[in-house]
């Protein structure tokens, strides 16, 4: 959906609009996206399905205004050094750290290999954001001279999370501030380093 088609959506009035994002947020993390339904989400926001097809067109466009609705983006950390931002934007708000964003990813990992249209609107406006910020941390670090010339950050920028969603997911190791300090001085710092 286009940034136009979002904007001229008919808006649900007050505070209704949160309370059936909560509720989305609340199926997704009972059932998954891929049981997640229009009926089961209108029936816990006591609404009608007409009340969200008038502001949701699909269940896609649902969900991710549903996850965006958890928090503002966080501003880019800027704490002078790369170990510094990585600590802040892995453990502050909306970081890792948060056990709520990890069980959030979970409830939509098969629907990112399932369902293309989801896939392209997460990777775009919830991941999107995860990346520029990525992208900022390694780029002032280079100009401070604090990695190597020739790195990736592209490449690298995703190595700390994926080190940390493997340990939660695959070996059941939620991430911790000290678990992601750990990664960040014994393998991304050495790894990044001139």
């Amino acid at each position: 959906m286009t940034p136009i088609e979002a904007s001229t959506r008919p808006r649900v009035a007050g505070d209704r609009e949160q309370e059936i994002l909560e509720a989305a947020l609340e199926v997704l993390a009972d059932v998954g996206y891929d049981r997640l339904t229009m009926d089961a989400v209108a029936t816990r926001a006591k609404a009608s399905k007409a009340t969200l097809y008038r502001r949701w067109n699909s269940k896609v466009a649902l969900v991710i205004d549903a996850l965006l609705s958890q928090k503002e983006a966080p501003p880019v950390p800027d704490t002078g050094s790369l170990r510094g931002d990585l600590l802040e934007a892995f453990c502050g708000l909306g970081g890792l750290v948060e056990h709520k964003t990890v069980a959030t990813l979970s409830s939509v990992l098969t629907a990112i290999d399932r369902d293309p249209e989801f896939a392209a609107e997460f990777r775009t406006r919830v991941v999107g954001p995860k990346i520029a910020t990525s992208l900022a941390i390694y780029e002032r670090a280079l100009a401070r001279g604090e990695v190597r010339a020739d790195l990736d950050p592209s490449l690298f920028g995703p190595a700390l999370a994926g080190i940390l969603l493997h340990r939660s997911f695959m070996l059941g190791e939620p991430p911790t501030r000290e678990l992601i300090a750990r990664v960040i001085d014994q393998i991304i710092l050495p790894a990044a380093r001139p």
